[in-house]
């Protein structure tokens, strides 16, 4: 793992969120990967996209000093994504919420745990 700055590292704030907005990231790709199966050009209706997109949006915030934000986009509002359109989004998301983890949290002082700027000590 690479050593990050103390300028670079998240706060605990943000790791709290990313703890708890990981999990419905899962959430939300387990079922639009179900829903793909079954109809994979099916069309999200306006309420999917809606909540989809608060959690993309609050996952981009964390990320936000990620290089990886840069590829991320939320689903379009206007011309409403299919459903594979929706898989892929979320994908790149989940793959760029495990290199941020991967970064920032790993087994320190005999402990699992974030580095974060309050904590950063190897």
């Amino acid at each position: 793992m690479s050593k990050a700055r103390n300028t670079d590292l998240p706060t605990e704030a943000i790791a709290v969120k990313y703890d708890m907005l990981s999990p419905m990231l899962d959430s939300a790709l387990l079922e639009m990967r179900e829903f793909s199966k079954k109809k994979q050009d099916g069309v999200l209706n306006p309420l999917k996209v809606k909540v989809l997109n608060r959690l993309l949006s609050d996952i981009k915030e964390i990320l936000s000093s990620d290089p990886s934000t840069e590829y991320l986009d939320i689903l379009d509002d206007e011309s409403l994504p299919q459903n594979s359109d929706a898989v892929l989004i979320l994908g790149q998301f989940r793959a760029a919420m495990n290199q941020f983890r991967g970064k920032y949290y790993g087994y320190y002082g005999g402990t699992h745990r974030w580095l974060t700027v309050e904590n950063p000590k190897i």
